[in-house]
């Protein structure tokens, strides 16, 4: 049976250099719904956003994205599915400003063959969704990193991202972008869209996520896990 979920990772077990970080992992997303994926340093949070975007392939183990195997594509036939990620370093090109960092992404969705708006529509649109306007000119890199997290996801929905995956986006914000970031987390999963928070601010987790899936350091020993413990 396909799976019907936006986002299925299904026995992931995944590694550097012969060493296990993952081992087992499962999960899946619904449209609409945010995973909030918690857990020590070194249990393998990034490592699995890495495996789910295609940057490290898993040892064994499927990701699924809207019902399609996607574990053997890489990252940007995955981004064309509608697969975006942000990440704990900021990613996004500082040297321009920030309507330019949108128009990018916009232009390259369309390059690649994706069903999008006119880059300056979704531009325009974006800035507006955001409240960007008033940093439309700025360059990124001048702007308060609150801001150039919140670039970051508007990049990835320029690209045509449906599910997201965030990694450590509240990083380097104040206790009120924090606040203001949650709300627009929940009107990114008001509009559909399916997200995977990776964060170590408990709060937020708490407020913004459906679920939550906590992994655990594997044992140095035999590389075992105990299986990853979900609340929702």
């Amino acid at each position: 049976m396909v799976p019907s979920a936006a986002l299925r990772v299904d026995g992931i077990t995944a590694g550097y250099r012969g060493v296990p970080v993952l081992r087992d992992v499962s999960f899946e997303v619904d449209e609409g719904r945010v995973l909030g994926l918690v857990g020590p340093n070194g249990a393998g949070k990034s490592t699995l956003l890495d495996v789910v975007c295609g940057s490290l392939r898993p040892t064994a183990g499927r990701v699924w994205l809207f019902g399609r195997d996607v574990t053997r594509l890489p990252m940007h036939r995955r981004a064309r599915l509608g697969l975006g990620r942000t990440f704990q370093r900021l990613e996004p090109f500082s040297s321009l400003n920030i309507a330019d960092n949108l128009r990018v992404a916009a232009e390259l969705s369309r390059s690649a063959g994706q069903p999008s708006a006119d880059p300056t529509v979704v531009v325009r649109d974006l800035l507006r969704r955001f409240a960007l306007v008033d940093f439309a000119d700025e360059p990124l890199a001048a702007v308060p990193t609150g801001v150039a997290r919140i670039v970051e996801i508007a990049r990835a929905l320029a690209a045509g991202a449906r599910v997201l995956l965030l990694d450590e986006p509240s990083s380097g914000m104040s206790e009120q972008q924090v606040a203001e970031f949650a709300e627009t987390v929940r009107a990114l999963r008001g509009d559909g869209l399916s997200l995977v928070l990776v964060e170590h601010d408990p709060e937020l987790i708490a407020a913004v996520s459906d679920e939550v899936l906590e992994l655990r350091l594997l044992s140095r020993a035999d590389g075992s896990r105990p299986a990853p413990s979900r609340s929702g």
